[in-house]
């Protein structure tokens, strides 16, 4: 799409392939090797400049694995035979949360705002075996006419304050009637924007804690909130 980045090759230096392990099972990603490389790239540092973006889609957050391990345990509703229930994932970047969809037999739509990080996400799918996929690179500020789902997917998908409202207003554009958005989160200052900005757009959502166990052995906290379309009541939390 003309007028969103893509992160160029000779920012990528080497990848490396890694397992990760969710919920007893193992997805392979492949991704750059180091982030700070992209991150300091002069053609990037522009579009940081202009557009406070960021290539941190390269690097596996905690918040993805947490928010694939919900995917996993999630009671998917079963649709018509022969139609896969549809999702979207929003800001895929490696495509780990769109993998564990994958694996749970939803048609996952990656999309993301970097060119470059669907492919890595493409690339990753087909690498577990997948190829009942879709990628659409898209500034979630200005999601495209008509897009709508009934399983919308983000993790940390804000990192400023004023992210907050936009993501909200896409969740109220995309996400179909009866359907459920299911958003992984750190447990950062930008979580609390986040839920004024979900009530502000009329949605309900409850909070789960979540955890994730990282490769060094720590273990990341976080939230996962469970967002429909109603009215709110009882300030949305559970």
């Amino acid at each position: 799409m003309h007028g969103l980045p893509e992160t160029p090759a000779e920012a990528l230096g080497p990848t490396i392939r890694e397992e990760v392990l969710v919920e007893g099972r193992t997805f392979l990603l492949t991704r750059p090797d180091a982030v700070d490389r992209l991150v300091d790239h002069p053609e990037l540092g522009g579009a940081s400049a202009a557009e406070e973006y960021m290539p941190f889609w390269a690097h596996l957050w905690p918040a993805a694995r947490m928010l694939a391990a919900a995917i996993l345990c999630e009671p998917w509703p079963r649709v018509a035979a022969g139609q896969p229930l549809e999702a979207v994932e929003v800001g895929c970047g490696l495509g780990l949360a769109g993998l564990a969809a994958l694996a749970r037999d939803l048609r996952v739509t990656f999309s993301d705002y970097d060119a470059t990080a669907l492919r890595f996400a493409a690339d990753n799918a087909r690498l577990n075996g997948f190829s009942d996929f879709r990628v659409l690179q898209m500034d979630y500020r200005h999601p495209p006419a008509g897009l709508q789902t009934p399983v919308l997917l983000a993790s940390d998908p804000i990192y400023e304050i004023h992210m907050a409202p936009p993501l909200a207003r896409l969740i109220r554009q995309v996400l179909a009637p009866g359907g459920t958005c299911l958003v992984a989160e750190r447990n950062r200052p930008q979580g609390q924007a986040l839920q004024e900005a979900l009530h502000g757009q009329g949605l309900t959502f409850t909070l789960e804690p979540m955890h994730a166990e990282l490769p060094d052995g720590q273990q990341a906290e976080g939230t996962l909130y469970r967002i429909t379309h109603g009215s709110v009541s009882g300030g949305g939390l559970s």
